[in-house]
């Protein structure tokens, strides 16, 4: 009982299925921290992508990938901030929790962009670059329109866009990275269960943005590695 209680100031009681979880101050401040740190480490990844650069379109590739990271961790560490200082501004919390949530769909189709531009792709699946952004915006209308509603379908959702796009990996000649991608996509897998545990485990959602940026960051080295590689000295 003593256990119980003990952890009760770290973690409130479960939401209900129609609405949102509410963070204890300890919470909120770690949902903030965990991805407020990495806001200046994306851009600067940007950087070292954009400067290894060979080429105008490996540049335009970097920089979508680049501000697709950044706007992951910007836009949720806002959101998180004013949820937790700004309480009474509901409608301004209430707009950057659908843009947090929009925003994990252009992060997905920025996170495949690399390896859809600058990887050899059959004819049929070349087409899956422009896909992947029609259904990164159909993702956004969904959560402009059903924010809230249908959490499960919502999750369905992004799960499927993680992982359909990577069935045209199957048609590139060259699989080098192929298996840093596969263990980017099972540590986001593996943060889906704490992203669903608040009010069960304490600090869950922290820990799904942890999870977030190891995946993330194993799908950078991957990209930095076999996509970006350094130009010969002269």
């Amino acid at each position: 009982m003593k256990r119980a209680s003990g952890l009760q100031r770290f973690m409130n009681r479960r939401a209900s299925a129609s609405h949102r979880y509410q963070p204890t101050c300890y919470e909120h401040a770690a949902n903030c921290y965990t991805h407020a740190l990495l806001v200046v480490p994306a851009f600067m990844g940007m950087a070292l992508l954009h400067r290894r650069s060979d080429g105008g379109w490996q540049q335009l590739t970097a920089l979508v990938y680049g501000l697709g990271l950044i706007a992951l961790f910007l836009v949720s560490s806002v959101f998180h901030v004013i949820s937790w200082k700004k309480s009474h501004m509901r409608s301004v919390e209430h707009c950057f929790h659908m843009c947090d949530r929009v925003v994990i769909y252009f992060f997905i189709a920025a996170s495949y962009t690399p390896w859809l531009n600058l990887r050899e792709l059959g004819p049929l699946a070349a087409h899956m670059r422009w896909f992947v952004w029609f259904m990164a915006a159909a993702g956004s209308v969904y959560v402009f329109n059903f924010h809230e509603r249908y959490k499960l379908v919502e999750l369905a959702f992004y799960l499927t866009m993680g992982f359909f796009p990577a069935s045209v990996f199957t048609s590139m000649t060259n699989a080098e990275g192929l298996s840093e991608l596969a263990f980017g996509g099972f540590l986001y897998c593996l943060g889906v269960f704490f992203f669903k545990s608040d009010g069960v485990i304490p600090f869950a959602h922290a820990i799904w943005h942890v999870f977030v940026a190891l995946a993330a960051a194993v799908h950078y080295y991957a990209i930095w590695k076999y996509l970006y590689r350094s130009p010969p000295q002269s």
